[in-house]
């Protein structure tokens, strides 16, 4: 779908006919549905990890609970601002990301990666925040070129090389599911600000050749897709996680073992709580609870991309396209690692998996897009 097509200005200009009486209540419904769900997940998740650490069963529960209070205000205050007067901070914005991303990788490395800045009451994680600046930069710059990217490849370069210099410091981490997830999501915002398809050919041809070459030039990330293809045959090495995701999986049944039931998350699946909580919410709910979720994200989707379709101009129509998609891809990239369909990446689950950043940052995300569905203008499409 062309996002472009019947916008004839730019849409740096002042939108009126913004009421929050306009604002997409199912989408809404569906971000605190999630949420609920979510908390409630990993309260079953990790009771019985941090009781045995000595934190007491609600540990990870309140940590979560704190981060959705303060991403709630912040989605709050991104509903109702004016996200005009925000385009003045986009790129320094994205200098500054682009800074904080080179700075995370002088900190010292968690479990061999560095994806993390402490900050002492948190630890930042600054490729969340990176999803955020690359949605606003991208539908910022298409917008004030929407008649030049059209006819003129070259005005593709300076955006493509900028994103691509995020992604290569996210990527050193390392960390390639987030890249990947990222990238694909810069295609998608290409074709929906009118980039003809010939140009979009070269820079998946040359992503696709990257994600190659880093698969093969790493020990760690072979022995990943040895492990994804065959599984069982590594089972009691790098294939143990998945494999485990798929047992937690497969014993929920139709309806689960109940609330509370899972045995997989008794130390058998590691860190149950962060990339691999949904296979505890299958075991313990079953197909049903997983076609719930998939369902629920399903429709984030289809409400997202419509309320993208009827935004009263391109710069807001790409914001709120391309924030949908970095939650719903994340997410069905996600559930897809859960159940062997693509190989194991530290890709969380949005609403469910535990982590600071994450939630502070997907919440901020719904404020911007109910923000955009609360405005109606005569250039509906």
């Amino acid at each position: 779908m062309d996002f472009s097509s019947g916008r004839h200005k730019p849409s740096h200009n002042h939108i009126a006919n913004r009421s929050l009486k306009y604002i997409n209540y199912p989408f809404l419904f569906i971000v605190c549905f999630l949420l609920m769900l979510g908390l409630v997940s990993l309260f079953s998740a990790s009771a019985i990890y941090t009781e045995t650490k000595g934190w007491g069963t609600f540990y990870y529960t309140l940590q979560q609970g704190k981060w959705i209070l303060i991403g709630l205000a912040a989605a709050a205050y991104f509903t109702r601002t004016d996200l005009e007067k925000w385009r003045r901070a986009i790129k320094p914005g994205f200098a500054l990301t682009a800074l904080l991303l080179l700075i995370t990788l002088f900190m010292p490395p968690v479990a061999h990666v560095r994806r993390w800045i402490p900050l002492g009451f948190m630890k930042l994680q600054m490729s969340e925040f990176a999803k955020l600046a690359i949605i606003l930069y991208l539908a910022d710059h298409f917008d004030r070129n929407m008649s030049a990217i059209q006819a003129d490849w070259r005005t593709l370069v300076r955006p493509f090389i900028a994103v691509c210099v995020l992604l290569v410091l996210i990527a050193a981490e390392p960390d390639l599911g987030t890249p990947a997830l990222l990238f694909a999501v810069m295609l998608f915002l290409f074709g929906a600000a009118g980039v003809k398809p010939r140009y979009i050919l070269a820079p998946l041809s040359a992503g696709a050749l990257v994600v190659v070459i880093g698969i093969l030039t790493s020990p760690y990330r072979l022995a990943r897709l040895k492990s994804f293809l065959t599984p069982l045959e590594h089972s009691a090495g790098s294939g143990y996680q998945l494999t485990q995701s798929l047992f937690a999986v497969g014993s929920g049944g139709w309806f689960g073992k109940g609330f509370g039931a899972s045995k997989l998350k008794l130390m058998y699946l590691p860190e149950a709580h962060t990339d691999f909580i949904f296979p505890i919410v299958a075991e313990e709910m079953g197909l049903a609870g997983g076609l719930l979720i998939v369902g629920l994200f399903t429709a984030l989707l289809v409400k997202g991309a419509r309320i993208a379709a009827n935004a009263p101009s391109l710069y807001t129509s790409l914001i709120a396209l391309g924030l949908t998609l970095v939650i719903t891809l994340q997410a069905f990239f996600n559930l897809s690692m859960a159940i062997g369909l693509i190989p194991t990446k530290g890709i969380p689950l949005p609403f469910f998996s535990y982590g600071g950043s994450s939630i502070v940052v997907t919440l901020i995300m719904t404020g911007i897009i109910l923000n955009i569905s609360a405005h109606r203008s005569s250039t509906r499409c």
